[in-house]
């Protein structure tokens, strides 16, 4: 391109471009760049002159040149497929016409701050110090699959997508959807980030993938909203964190999908709102998480999915979990805050395959970890009650009377309950009307309280039973209470060996 042909826009910017130096175009600090498709020859550069110059643009000696261009209507395509671009390149608060296409490419630094565009192609892109698109408005999918970012990326106050519009299928190498299902808004599967993405207050008309990405810093998603009408609003499965994945204050319409993540440190949905009331609202099934902190979270409006997930420390109030939850398999060390085991237990009976052994078994370790004994009993006597529920009548007629008895060994006190009713009921019958001696000159003298316990305790004998008779009513009472400390003795011995085994 000869550089008589440039305008005069166009100059400056050319002039500008070996000196690294920046040329402004705006009007006013308030212009919007969604206004940009009417400003005039004066504001507008064509997007052949900027390839132009970040391909093979003019050198001084001595100097490192640079793009920094802003409030420019940049029509046409800027295409730079495949291309590599040593000029960092920064074009900020500008109106683009067409999707820039940076698929394959390889750029120093991409800076696209407070812009307006209608996509972006970048599938692959290589970028070595920073991708920066703060504040921007892109209607249109951004393409970023398989992207490698040196440094950072940043969508902090961005707004992506339209709300209510299904984006088209990219053509190409970008095609990623062949189904009915709209384009993501927001493209970042199976890429590489080096350090952080800052995407504070970011706002998805449309799914985000990030399925496969590794990021060697935090991604921080703290007052985002995130709105996908299929009902998928981030797509996460098996990213790798860094630190923390922090969403504090999220507002997402669709599944939060984490499914396989690692997050050694925070994952961090304080304040936030989940909502897909017909179907999953959360799933981190088979993920490895430091902390999950759900504090101060509204009520989860569909299911939560935590099946195999590892989590050190689960933070959570009662009142955030659905009626639909699926925890089998999922292994936690510490629970908080620390309440009684009565507002902990709804939670497993809310399992959607039905009663869950290992489920019980977690939450009394959490217990016995936090050093609470009493709670730990608590979680084990609510498990063998709801575990008599799925036996067939006979035996949970057994589980009813361990239970009424002896708590199933968690309440030893009540067996000592019972036979204190039993002897002073017994000791005041058999003192009323004594019972007869069997051989009145070799019979012992009648004592009804040692009568009465040689009668309840089936191992212990005091010479009383062996040696008076009672008859009528006292002698079916003598039955009874003979046939209900068999049954205490039996009962006590079991429960306390299942909660001794327990320890």
């Amino acid at each position: 391109m000869e550089i008589t042909d440039l305008t005069p826009a166009e100059l400056r910017v050319w002039r500008a471009f070996p000196l690294n130096e920046g040329v402004d175009l705006r009007e006013s600090a308030d212009d919007d760049p969604a206004d940009g498709a009417s400003w005039g020859p004066g504001r507008t550069v064509r997007a052949e002159v900027l390839r132009a110059l970040l391909l093979d643009g003019p050198t001084t000696g001595g100097r490192v040149p640079g793009l920094k261009l802003t409030g420019a209507r940049v029509t046409g395509r800027l295409d730079l497929m495949y291309g590599t671009v040593e000029p960092a390149m920064r074009l900020r608060s500008c109106h683009f016409e067409k999707p820039p296409n940076l698929y394959g490419a390889q750029v120093r630094a991409l800076v696209l701050s407070d812009s307006v565009l209608p996509g972006l192609t970048a599938g692959t892109l290589r970028v070595d110090i920073v991708l920066r698109m703060t504040g921007c408005r892109v209607t249109g999918p951004v393409r970023l699959a398989g992207a490698q970012l040196s440094g950072a990326l940043f969508l902090d106050g961005a707004v992506l997508g339209v709300p209510g519009a299904r984006s088209g299928r990219p053509p190409g190498p970008e095609r990623e959807d062949s189904g009915e299902r709209p384009e993501p808004a927001l493209q970042l599967n199976h890429a590489t980030v080096g350090t952080d993405v800052w995407a504070v207050g970011l706002t998805a008309h449309g799914r985000v993938r990030m399925d496969g990405t590794t990021v060697g810093g935090l991604v921080n998603l703290d007052d985002a909203e995130l709105h996908d009408p299929d009902g998928l609003a981030l797509e996460a499965e098996t990213l790798s964190v860094g630190t923390d994945l922090r969403a504090a204050r999220l507002r997402a319409r669709g599944m939060v999908n984490l499914s396989g993540a690692t997050i050694p440190r925070r994952l961090v949905l304080s304040s936030a709102r989940l909502s897909t009331p017909t179907g999953q609202a959360l799933r981190a099934s088979v993920s490895t998480i430091g902390e999950l902190w759900l504090r101060g979270t509204a009520p989860v409006q569909g299911a939560v999915n935590l099946r195999g997930a590892r989590i050190d420390l689960l933070e959570a109030a009662p009142e955030v979990w659905p009626e639909r939850v699926r925890i089998d398999g999922l292994t936690y060390r510490r629970l908080s805050p620390h309440l009684p085991a009565e507002r902990r237990l709804p939670l497993l009976e809310r399992e959607e395959t039905g009663y869950l052994p290992y489920a019980y078994e977690q939450l009394a370790t959490a217990y016995r970890t936090a050093g609470d004994e009493v709670g730990a009993r608590t979680v084990q006597l609510a498990k063998l009650r709801r575990h008599r529920r799925t036996l067939p009548p006979y035996a949970r007629l057994w589980g009813y009377v361990q239970d009424v008895t002896v708590g199933y060994g968690f309440r030893p006190m009540r067996a000592a309950g019972w036979l204190l009713v039993l002897l002073l009921t017994g000791t005041l019958a058999f003192a009323r009307e004594r019972p007869r001696p069997l051989k009145a000159d070799e019979a012992p003298d009648f004592n009804p309280v040692f009568y009465t316990l040689d009668l309840l305790l089936p191992i212990i004998g005091f010479g009383q039973e062996a040696a008076f008779a009672p008859r009528g009513a006292h002698q079916w009472l003598a039955y009874l209470l003979i046939v209900t400390g068999w049954i205490l003795a039996t009962t006590t011995a079991a429960g306390v060996t299942r909660a001794l085994s327990r320890q």
